[in-house]
């Protein structure tokens, strides 16, 4: 079925059948028996599907969505439906900005992947608080902060202390992204100077609020073994929960699609399948230096169960998808679960 939508979905402006899609799987879940139908589409056979315990959160599977395809939080009904067990909103920063220029999103179709230089597009933290005051139970939602385009690197953690303070009383967790590659020196970030100050004040407020909520770090893939291992002994010194490795990369080696059609598109960060490799060897080298036992959650190129598999044998406890929603459609994560090695 979603072959057919997708022949047409791919006919349109990739951001613009973005919001179609989702559109259209909402309205349908509206109507009283086919949008029940379609809901009970969504269900795994698999009947021995575990919850996960995961930095402080229990989970109900290992499926999320990651951060980057709901930014606004404006869809999380939808995603309970599907079949999520958990989602990550954002990136938002505490001002509202309109991000890069369009056209900023790409499909390499070939090469089941994606393109985007989005650059933090958000309604700002306020907005996003008040829809998620109204989230449905059942879903753990996590906030993904940035900061804004405008903010010098220098002023960037009063970009994130605001994003957390605003966000703490209205998600499970919350990720700091110092990653992202299309917002101007952001990833300038990943170092010992800032993030361990940074970390130190958002425990120390974490602490005041006297009620717990686990704080990740998102990572880049593009890291060389030496600035990998590196921030490995930055991480050990945050008062951290786990690690999401890894964001969208600006590598763009062993692509099918041709050199032209790339150098056409420009800068972004790319993601789906010829991420998988390059982020897995991330998240396995993490799992090794930081041990077993520490919580990792593994994205980038997952497109179906043997991914998640892989991913979670080489050491994640939760995996998140992005672009192999696009490529897969809604059912991706019932497949993912019926063909998860419990």
């Amino acid at each position: 079925m979603y072959n057919l939508i997708k022949f047409f979905l791919f006919k349109l402006n990739p951001e613009k059948a973005h919001f179609v899609a989702l559109s259209l799987i909402e309205t349908t879940l509206r109507l009283p028996i086919i949008g029940k139908i379609l809901k009970s589409s969504f269900k795994p056979s698999n009947k021995i599907i575990k919850a996960i315990n995961f930095g402080g959160i229990k989970f109900p599977n290992h499926i999320g969505l990651a951060a980057g395809f709901d930014k606004d939080a404006k869809h999380l009904k939808l995603w309970k439906d599907i079949g999520f067990g958990h989602v990550e909103v954002g990136t938002v920063t505490p001002k509202p900005q309109s991000g890069n220029p369009k056209p900023r999103l790409f499909r390499l179709v070939s090469d089941e992947a994606i393109i985007n230089r989005m650059g933090f597009n958000n309604d700002g933290v306020s907005s996003m608080v008040e829809r998620l005051k109204m989230r449905p139970e059942g879903l753990i939602v996590g906030g993904n902060i940035g900061k804004n385009k405008i903010t010098p690197n220098e002023d960037a953690e009063n970009d994130y202390i605001h994003c957390f303070n605003e966000l703490y009383d209205f998600v499970d967790y919350i990720t700091v992204n110092v990653s992202s590659p299309n917002t101007p020196g952001l990833r300038d970030l990943q170092n010992e100077s800032f993030l361990v100050p940074l970390f130190e004040k958002l425990n120390k407020i974490r602490e005041e609020k006297g009620i717990f909520k686990p704080l990740f770090l998102k990572i880049a893939p593009d890291l060389q073994m030496s600035e990998l291992k590196r921030l490995v002994g930055v991480i050990k010194k945050l008062p951290i929960q786990g690690i999401i490795a890894t964001n969208t990369t600006i590598s763009r080696d062993d692509l099918e699609t041709s050199e032209k059609k790339i150098k056409k598109i420009g800068a972004g960060g790319l993601s789906g399948r010829p991420l998988f490799n390059t982020s897995t060897t991330i998240q396995s080298t993490l799992s090794i230096e930081l041990g077993n036992d520490f919580p990792i959650i593994g994205v980038g190129g997952i497109l179906n169960a043997d991914d998640a598999n892989e991913k979670i044998n080489r050491g994640a406890g939760l995996i998140q998808i992005y672009t192999g929603f696009v490529y897969q459609g809604p059912w991706i994560v019932k497949s993912i679960l019926n063909g998860l090695k419990q």
